[in-house]
């Protein structure tokens, strides 16, 4: 009777941790455009903050091992070959566009490399519940998600040295050390803690989708303030990148998944996994690498990527599987 208590607890903890991920997915356009629009109205207000967006990410990737479990890394061994495929797909679709769309709209070399960054990061933090909402292949999107982001050390330094070195000057060895600190040690922090805390964290899961959608909003402010005077003349172009990026990511995602005969449902989850990217990684990386605007197409990226994401999981799960 108790054994049958405690799961009936651990299902509506779960099912509460994802309604609230679902609210936060479909309300964070708004806190973001809401953060934008403070920074660039209040740029001032934003002095300073610069050096805190690094810390601010590792707030959302401790977020994001406390959300894992190991079931999500046996989900890898279970399907090698379609984990293998995503990582492919979504490290060589993303960054090859965002050079073909530097090279082809002319972008200026902050503004180049910064989208090539955006292209070189793993995948984006909201991909997992998108997918859901899409009624894709939830298992192989957070598998996907899980290993592009412990990879992403190994990955994105040497991608954005290749692609982006032809417009700035890459350090790729201090950027293997960011990355490291901000993103690895503390989704392994976070997995840890969930280790450690078991069933006493359940209950904070809910809140987990909510800190992660502030925090982001932060950084998309500090960004957004950082450039706030170029953005009035790039930001037109900034866009037209940013939705050639995403919206060709997502189409080429899916058709990967067809191509490698993963279904429908690994389709959109494919779909997803490469469309959407780590922006608050890129914009973080930018921001200490290069310059705030080259951070601007990863705080665009932060918006649209949510919007379109949404929409897209709306169309297609009214379509069915």
């Amino acid at each position: 009777m108790r054994t049958e208590r405690t799961e009936q607890q651990a299902g509506e903890e779960a099912g509460a941790g994802e309604r609230a991920a679902r609210r936060a997915v479909t309300l964070f356009p708004l806190l973001v455009l809401a953060a934008g629009a403070l920074g660039l109205s209040a740029p001032g207000s934003f002095t300073g903050w610069g050096e805190a967006v690094p810390y601010l990410l590792g707030v959302v990737m401790f977020c994001m091992g406390l959300t894992m479990t190991p079931e999500d890394f046996r989900g890898v061994a279970r399907r090698p070959w379609a984990v293998a495929l995503g990582l492919v797909a979504h490290y060589v679709i993303m960054p090859g566009l965002g050079w073909a769309i530097a090279h082809l709209l002319h972008l200026s070399p902050q503004l180049a490399a910064g989208v090539i960054l955006v292209g070189c990061a793993p995948s984006g933090t909201a991909s997992n519940v998108v997918t859901y909402l899409a009624r894709g292949d939830v298992a192989l999107s957070v598998s996907v998600a899980t290993v592009s982001t412990v990879l992403a050390p190994l990955v994105t330094p040497p991608l954005t040295l290749l692609l982006a070195g032809e417009y700035l000057p890459v350090d790729a060895g201090s950027m293997v050390t960011d990355i490291l600190k901000t993103v690895l040690l503390p989704v392994l922090a976070g997995l840890l803690v969930r280790f450690l805390g078991g069933r006493r964290l359940r209950r904070a899961l809910p809140v987990l989708p909510w800190l992660s959608a502030l925090t982001i909003s932060v950084i998309v402010a500090v960004v957004v303030a950082g450039s706030a005077d170029a953005i009035k003349s790039a930001a037109a172009l900034v866009f037209v990148a940013v939705v050639l990026h995403n919206g060709l990511g997502l189409a080429l995602g899916y058709g990967a998944g067809r191509l490698g005969r993963l279904g429908e449902g690994g389709s959109r989850a494919m779909a997803f996994e490469v469309g959407m990217q780590n922006s608050g990684l890129a914009a973080s990386l930018a921001t200490a690498h290069f310059s705030p605007l080259a951070a601007l197409p990863a705080a665009v990226f932060s918006v649209w990527h949510n919007v379109s994401g949404a929409l897209a999981a709306a169309w297609l799960s009214r379509r069915g599987r």
